[in-house]
């Protein structure tokens, strides 16, 4: 108790320190809202780029706030993911006081390891997902049968942006799987068996969540539905790794606590 009792503070202290740690969280987001703000159309020209690559060349708005709307979109999820450091960083400073000692040990790996899941999942998403996508979808430009009319896709720019954040931001979250499967199982709400025995409905949800959150070409699905199933196992095969190390870890944590003390 030595770890968490010294940093026990009265109730109006830590609404302070709340104030204090929105404050940051909410500064950062503005400056890095801004910033992203000035940059927006060369951001958006780095999302529109697999549109390119599969042959597109322009996009269009049908309103005339339209360009600017999406300007304004990019933006903030540019200034959500640049800032998400700084609150991820003041979020663990407002609650790790309140942990002990293997508590702070357990989580901060999983802080740390959630931005790299995210970007992992977001390129994948990117380089691989989205041009597949597009592929399958600009497909269907062309003659309708001998009607002598053709059909050509011409984008709107600010659907665009939402399906390429509906993917980027898909894979990411469900890329973070395993963060949250070993917070679950190191919790106590679920154990290592039952997540294992629970595999067969774990592939089910996988390919049904890639229905849900990806366009209808089956290629699409497998591209977020086979990594999720491989990062089921791999949750389990970390469960079951850290498991072995936790009372050997636990054991030399108390033999500190008593040498303290």
């Amino acid at each position: 108790m030595k770890d968490i009792d010294d940093t026990q503070q009265p109730l109006l202290e830590h609404l302070i320190e709340l104030r204090r740690r929105l404050f940051y969280c909410v500064a950062s987001l503005l400056v890095t809202f801004f910033v992203s703000f000035y940059f927006s159309k060369e951001i958006y020209g780095f999302l529109v780029h697999p549109l390119a690559v599969a042959g597109q060349d322009q996009v269009i708005f049908t309103q005339i706030f339209g360009a600017f709307f999406v300007q304004l979109k990019v933006a903030f999820f540019a200034a959500m993911m640049l800032s998400f450091p700084v609150i991820a960083s003041q979020l663990w400073q407002f609650v790790a006081p309140g942990l002990y000692r293997q508590e702070k040990r357990a989580l901060l790996p999983f802080l740390l390891a959630t931005p790299v899941l995210f970007i992992a999942g977001a390129a994948l998403a990117y380089f691989i997902a989205i041009p597949t996508a597009l592929h399958f979808l600009l497909g269907y430009q062309g003659e309708l049968g001998d009607s002598g009319v053709r059909q050509t896709a011409m984008p709107d720019a600010e659907k665009y942006l939402d399906f390429v954040m509906q993917f980027l931001f898909a894979f990411g979250i469900t890329f973070l799987l395993p963060v949250l499967l070993m917070l679950l199982e190191r919790s106590g709400i679920v154990s290592y068996e039952q997540l294992k025995g629970a595999w067969r409905y774990a592939v089910v949800a996988a390919f049904a969540i890639a229905a849900v959150l990806t366009p209808p070409d089956v290629g699409s699905q497998l591209l977020l539905a086979i990594p999720l199933v491989g990062l089921y196992f791999l949750s389990l095969i970390a469960i079951w790794f850290t498991r072995r190390r936790r009372p050997a870890a636990t054991e030399d944590e108390d033999k500190a606590e008593a040498a303290e003390a």
